[in-house]
């Protein structure tokens, strides 16, 4: 836990809530209107985890900018966790999108964009068959079946305080004696996660080996750089020692890249060369209409074709019937040609290493014990005075009272962070002016709350 003054935090989250109910009326109409038949007002239970005492209710949303039902104008720098990464309604996509409309949004039938689609996503990350879901969790889930099929093993590696959407062997955490245990937050287990689940920590490749050494791992499903807990950043050689364990144990490697996508246009996979058997993405490539898919190596395409039975291939448990909707196809295609560009990242990059310097400017000019860890498009801070080099050590590192401050003081300035930890996303239209307008809100909290 962070060293700051515990009543001076109190009294000051106690200002900012009065502050940002007296400027949101409407907001605050809406919510109490809405709690009549949505638990918490919002139509998501994690939505109640925003700063402040009801969720904000948005008016209008466009680039890197939303504005509120009351009037309040925001610089976007949460952009959907990465679901608006390229900007909010980004005209390509709203064009292709608004045309899509009037020819059919879903059909259980392919249309043409579903092959540059295939094609383009081949071509960014290196795997030549792709599959077509409505979110990276099932994305996530069919891949896993794939794995556990052709393998036939049961077990999936996941890394300590990791994040995979709402995938069941994901939800499991390292216990004080190693053993794998659901994770606190785990609602509903089905099972107990140490049943399909081996946790390891990130960056540990001995502990990697001796949980693929029991010969029962299916699958190891990671993100390339923890990016839920807090940005790790994995050591050098890391990934592909990675690589290497799971071709020697005979696993299948896994790349989650529905966040990690802010490395570049190719996601962490294409930036740094790596090899996976699959590729997870969504979110971001949609350009914000629903979407997620999953790729795969030559030798997984030949092996599920050996196994699958036609008659058995719509209820073995992938698939649903709105995957690879024309709606979705036509988003994913004009967000992938004219939005998610390395021309784009170029300018993303510098905006995310300039809102990093700028934390890092007002963490130094009050002597924080805090730090900033960069990625891409991405950045984030995190109260220890050094980056976590796995996800215990980030878990062990976080705040949430003052978190939940520090994101009301933003959100009451116009400036909205995510709500689940302290990452500031940049998309193709951020603008300096917006990381400025961050950098100087953060200076200013930071010499109030430090004194």
């Amino acid at each position: 836990m962070s060293t700051v003054d515990r009543a001076r935090l109190a009294a000051l989250h106690a200002r900012e809530r009065a502050a940002f109910s007296e400027a949101r009326p409407r907001s605050r109409a809406l919510a109490e209107q809405a709690a009549a038949h949505m638990p918490g007002g919002v139509p998501m239970s994690w939505m109640v985890k925003w700063p402040g005492d009801f969720p904000v209710f948005v008016e209008h949303a466009e680039g890197a900018h939303f504005t509120c039902v009351d009037g309040i104008d925001h610089v976007d720098l949460c952009l959907g966790d990465t679901g608006a990464m390229m900007g909010h309604s980004p005209a390509p996509t709203v064009e292709a999108v608004t045309r899509q409309l009037s020819r059919g949004i879903t059909t259980m039938l392919p249309t043409e964009d579903a092959i540059a689609v295939s094609t383009g996503l081949a071509e960014r990350f290196g795997l030549p068959y792709w599959q077509f879901t409505l979110t990276a969790t099932d994305a996530n889930r069919h891949a896993i079946r794939y794995a556990r099929h052709l393998t036939g093993r049961t077990k999936v590696v996941v890394h300590n305080w990791c994040y995979h959407g709402s995938v069941d062997e994901a939800f499991a955490t390292l216990g004080p004696d190693g053993a794998t245990v659901d994770r606190r937050s785990n609602i509903g287990a089905p099972v107990d996660t140490s049943e399909t689940t081996r946790v390891v920590e990130f960056n540990d490749l001995e502990a990697l080996e001796r949980a693929l050494a029991h010969g029962d791992v299916a699958a190891i499903l990671v993100e390339p750089a923890l990016t839920n807990i807090g940005i790790v950043l994995p050591d050098a050689g890391y990934n592909e020692g990675v690589r290497e364990l799971a071709t020697r144990y005979g696993a299948l490697l896994i790349n989650d890249e529905t966040h990690t996508i802010c490395a570049g246009p190719g996601g962490y996979t294409a930036a740094h060369g790596l090899a996976p058997d699959m590729l997870v993405i969504g979110k971001s490539i949609g350009g914000g209409i629903p979407c997620g898919t999953f790729g795969f190596s030559q030798d997984i395409a030949d092996r599920i074709a050996r196994c699958i039975e036609l008659e058995d291939i719509d209820v073995g448990g992938i698939g649903g019937t709105l995957a690879g909707n024309g709606l979705s196809m036509a988003a994913m295609k004009a967000t992938l040609e004219h939005v998610m560009t390395a021309e784009a990242f170029e300018h993303m990059v510098p905006l995310a290493d300039a809102w990093a310097d700028g934390v890092q400017a007002g963490i130094d000019a009050v002597g924080a014990d805090w730090h900033v860890t960069r990625l891409g498009a991405r950045a984030e801070y995190n109260f220890s005075a050094r980056p976590s080099h796995d996800g215990q050590e980030a878990h062990d590192a976080d705040d949430f009272e003052l978190q939940q401050y520090l994101h009301l003081h933003a959100l009451n300035r116009g400036i909205l962070l995510t709500p689940f930890h302290n990452m500031a996303l940049m998309s193709p239209a951020t603008t300096s002016a917006d990381v400025e307008a961050h950098t100087t809100m953060f200076a200013e909290c930071l010499r109030e709350l430090f004194g």
